[in-house]
């Protein structure tokens, strides 16, 4: 039995991971705030602009000929259907005297079944007394035409009973016109057929008297179904309050825009595929994420900056002095949009080592955020990239440039040839941190590390890449971790490294 030592390849990355997706748009919570909010103005400018016309209520009691303890509602919404027919609306409008078009009217008005048997009936108007009358019109209306459909279904099947009631009589006639024609026979047949009439005839009698009951119980029923079709609750006006309107509307508005924010928010994460965990960000860059930040705002904060803010910048500060200290190389700071961060960074680094001799800051901004601030006493020099070779050989210098778009990727060199990227997270897309990382890897620059500005405060990830290059600020010189089985952890890699071979590292 042999084993393989062939490692495993790395998994999948799933198609769409909810954890970057939750963070993304709660990153983008001004944008569906704002939503909500335009949707909360407006619902409450529709509310305002255009106020509901005059409504009226009434509610009918409709009885039915086949009601069930259990009927679902069926009938009451064929009610509701009848009710928004042109027979009826036309009724109305002839006992109000309009000569409104039925279909017309039909807009104006709405039925609900509230119970099998309870119907209520909303009607708008010009005015509250015409939204009344329109109500009640409309509810007479359909009250007599269920009625006259009731009446006519009982006298439909009175008819109908009473119809085969008489042709049973008939029948009868003729069975005793035969039995008076067989009692003057004799015989044992005759004796027979006269059995069979007698039994014909009571039968028959039966039956008549059957159907004389059953029309006579149709004709009963329907008065009782006529008298319990009526409306119980007189056409009142509906009060409006333009504040419950408003609030009403607004709130639906809010909802609504809420709902649209969040949504494109989600989409917009998706489709523009930023990355703004620690774990995505160093995993795209090829460097471990050294430090986080908020965003300097573009007024200064003063005393107003808040003491964990003050002593994350002071740690920085002093990492960055460090690894400046030990380096017989340039360092420079490039930044992916936070070019103030980067500037106010580049600054307190280079007080920081102003004391141990003088600090030049090669200001490679494509902006004016470093080149025309106003200098203030015992800041160190700026001056451009072009002129980085009239620097005197005792001053210290620090680059500061941007990785943005339309960066000039050969002159990041004369900037420094050791770099720290400062980058805004969810700013760069994936493809574009993946751009970076592979320019800076042709410039034969190495990344130390990443300052993550403006991250997730409930981002949880690890951004420590524990298979990055020996020049991450996490530890220089250290050998890679083993496992249980004796092979070193390996991480995926950035695309555009190669993975070296373990006898290759284990020489170096």
């Amino acid at each position: 039995m042999t084993t393989s030592t062939t490692p495993e390849p790395p998994p999948a990355p799933p198609l769409l991971d909810l954890q970057s997706l939750v963070v993304a748009v709660r990153r983008r919570r001004r944008l569906w705030c704002a939503l909500a909010l335009v949707g909360l103005l407006l619902g409450a400018a529709v509310a305002v602009l255009k106020p509901p016309p005059p409504t009226a209520v009434t509610k009918v009691l409709v009885a039915h000929q086949a009601d069930q303890p259990n009927d679902p509602g069926t009938l009451i919404r064929t009610d509701v259907a009848l009710l928004q027919t042109t027979a009826i609306a036309g009724k109305a409008l002839q006992a109000l005297g309009s000569a409104q078009k039925p279909e017309d009217f039909m807009r104006d008005y709405t039925g609900l079944g509230l119970t099998n048997n309870l119907l209520q009936i909303t009607v708008t108007g010009g005015s509250d007394a015409e939204a009344r009358a329109r109500a009640e019109a409309l509810a007479e209306a359909f009250v007599a035409d269920h009625v006259k459909r009731i009446q006519d279904a009982a006298d439909a099947q009175a008819k109908a009973l009473l119809g085969e009631r008489d042709r049973m009589r008939d029948q009868l006639a003729q069975v005793n016109k035969e039995i008076g024609d067989g009692a003057q026979q004799s015989g044992p047949t005759a004796s027979a057929n006269l059995e069979s009439l007698y039994a014909s005839r009571a039968e028959l009698t039966s039956r008549i008297t059957d159907f004389g009951q059953r029309a006579a119980e149709a004709q009963v029923g329907t008065p009782q179904l006529v008298a319990g079709t009526q409306i119980v609750d007189a056409p009142r006006a509906v009060r409006q309050s333009l504040p419950t309107a408003a609030a009403t509307d607004g709130g639906i508005g809010a909802v609504l825009g809420l709902v649209l924010g969040i949504a494109a928010a989600a989409v917009g994460a998706v489709v523009a595929d930023r990355p703004v965990l620690r774990r995505e960000i160093a995993a795209n860059l090829g460097a471990s994420v050294i430090a986080e930040l908020h965003r300097v705002p573009r007024r200064p904060a003063g005393r107003w900056q808040s003491r964990r803010t003050r002593a994350a910048r002071a740690r920085l500060t002093a990492t960055l002095a460090r690894t400046v200290r030990g380096s017989a190389e340039t360092v420079s700071l490039l930044e992916l949009g936070c070019a103030r961060s980067t500037v106010a960074i580049a600054l307190d680094l280079a007080g920081e080592l102003s004391g141990e001799g003088p600090v030049v800051i090669m200001d490679g901004l494509p902006g004016p955020q470093l080149a025309h601030r106003r200098a203030k006493p015992g800041e160190p020099t700026v001056i451009g990239g072009e002129q980085a070779s009239a620097v005197a050989l005792g001053e210290r210098r620090l680059g500061v440039g941007s990785v943005a778009p339309g960066t000039a990727w050969t002159d990041l060199q004369y900037l420094g040839t050791r770099t720290v990227l400062v980058v805004r997270a969810g700013h760069g897309s994936a493809a574009w941190l993946h751009t970076v990382a592979r320019q800076l890897a042709d410039q034969h620059i190495p990344v130390l590390g990443v300052v993550l500005i403006d991250p997730d405060p409930r981002d949880r990830t690890d951004g420590t890449l524990w298979d990055g290059p020996h020049t991450a600020l996490r530890g220089r010189g250290e050998r890679p971790a083993r496992n249980g089985l004796g092979r070193r952890r390996t991480a995926r890699l950035p695309m555009w490294t190669s993975r070296v071979p373990d006898s290759d590292q284990e020489a170096r």
